[in-house]
C-alpha cells in the first residue's frame, strides 16, 4: 500500500532525525514542536513502530512480499522501539532487570548509529522504490 510506503519514509526521517539530534534541539524544523517532548517522542515511536511492522505485511505492486522492504521496515521498528523504550525509562519507578539493561546496553547506547540508518533507509527508500531490501 502507498499509504505505507509514504509513512515509512516520514517516520523513518522523523523517529532518525530524532534519535540524533532531538536530545540536543529544543525545538524541531517546525517552530511549536519540541523534540524534548515525551509525549510526541512517544507518538512518533509507537506510530514509527507500527509503520515498520505493517511494511513487513504491506507489499506495493511490484515488490517481493516481507524481503522487499526489510531495511526500512526494520529500521522503522527499531527506531519506533528506542523512542517507546525511552519513553518507558523515563516514566517507570521500577528497578531495571537484567533484560533492561540489555537493552538499554545494545539499543539506546547505539540509538546515533540506528537514528542515521533510518535516515538513510529513509532516503535510499524514497530515490529507489523497486530495489529489493529497500
Amino acid at each position: 500500500m502507498l499509504q505505507f510506503y509514504f509513512l515509512s519514509i516520514a517516520m523513518n526521517a522523523l523517529a532518525g532525525y530524532i534519535l540524533i539530534k532531538g536530545d540536543n534541539d529544543n525545538h524541531g524544523p517546525l517552530s511549536g514542536i519540541s523534540f524534548k517532548d515525551e509525549t510526541f517522542r512517544l507518538i512518533v515511536g509507537v506510530v514509527s513502530a507500527l509503520t515498520g511492522l505493517m511494511k513487513i505485511l504491506s507489499v506495493v505492486d511490484g515488490d517481493v512480499p516481507v524481503i522487499g522492504d526489510a531495511f526500512p521496515a526494520l529500521t522503522g521498528f527499531l527506531s519506533g522501539f528506542i523512542l517507546i523504550f525511552e519513553y518507558y525509562r523515563s516514566r517507570t519507578s521500577l528497578e531495571s532487570s537484567d533484560n533492561v539493561e540489555k537493552v538499554d546496553r545494545l539499543l539506546v547506547a547505539n540509538k546515533k548509529v540506528i537514528g542515521t540508518a533510518a535516515i538513510v533507509a529513509a532516503v535510499l527508500h524514497f530515490l529507489f522504490p523497486t530495489v529489493l531490501l529497500l
